[in-house]
């Protein structure tokens, strides 16, 4: 077994047990008692914790030349951050399929199991951290959008706070997002010359499904927030 299937299943764990503790770190309130898996499964995010996923720009700063080449080469700890990564979307995939009617989260299931095996390749392989490291800048912007299903299931709807966070959220939603999605299908396309058939094949079809399904959140999100 090598060391990153060690690492995600370590992750996966990690994860899991964390998930069951935490409603005694972290009591709902009142307004989300009705939906405690759901508080759970908000704070358990890696970035809400703060978390796994937030060293993924640090590497870039660190490492400005790792743009240049996303397939063969990676900092160090770079591998690891990708396998927790994918432990922990391991377990939010089981958590909500065990917690959650198929109809209310088969979008998240969907995303979850197109990161899975992205992220999977690249951590069995050794190849292509780099270009996980760039999808995994997308989080950034997760820290606003819990921060807003938190606010929402804590009924803080009418506050600065929220105001705040949903001005501040499309904001990072269009820059770590939509641009960066944009500029993974750019890369994608021109270095499909030198990335194998199968390969391109995966990442071509999880592109053409993750940047709709962002756009169309995006959407929702303008909707909800400011023009509901």
């Amino acid at each position: 077994i090598s060391p990153g299937l060690l690492l995600v299943a370590g992750s996966f764990a990690a994860f899991r047990l964390l998930n069951r503790g935490l409603e005694r770190l972290v009591p709902p309130p009142p307004s989300a008692r009705r939906n405690r898996w759901k508080w759970r499964n908000i704070w358990t995010e890696p970035e809400t914790l703060p978390g796994t996923h937030s060293p993924s720009p640090c590497r870039f700063c660190l490492h400005p030349g790792l743009s240049e080449d996303l397939v063969g080469t990676h900092p160090p700890g770079a591998h690891s951050l990708v396998a927790v990564s994918v432990g922990y979307f391991l377990e939010d995939f089981v958590d909500m399929l065990c917690n959650q009617k198929l109809h209310q989260s088969w979008e998240l299931l969907f995303h979850h199991s197109v990161v899975i095996v992205c992220f999977g390749i690249a951590v069995l392989l050794h190849q292509y951290v780099g270009f996980a490291l760039v999808a995994l800048l997308v989080e950034i912007n997760s820290i606003f959008l819990h921060l807003r299903q938190i606010l929402l299931m804590a009924n803080l709807v009418h506050t600065t706070c929220y105001r705040l966070n949903s001005i501040v959220n499309l904001g990072t939603y269009v820059v770590f997002r939509i641009a960066t999605l944009a500029w993974m299908t750019r890369w994608l396309f021109l270095n499909r010359e030198n990335v194998p058939p199968a390969t391109y094949a995966v990442g071509t079809v999880g592109m053409a499904i993750m940047t709709p399904m962002n756009i169309i959140l995006f959407y929702r999100l303008l909707r909800s927030d400011f023009f509901k």
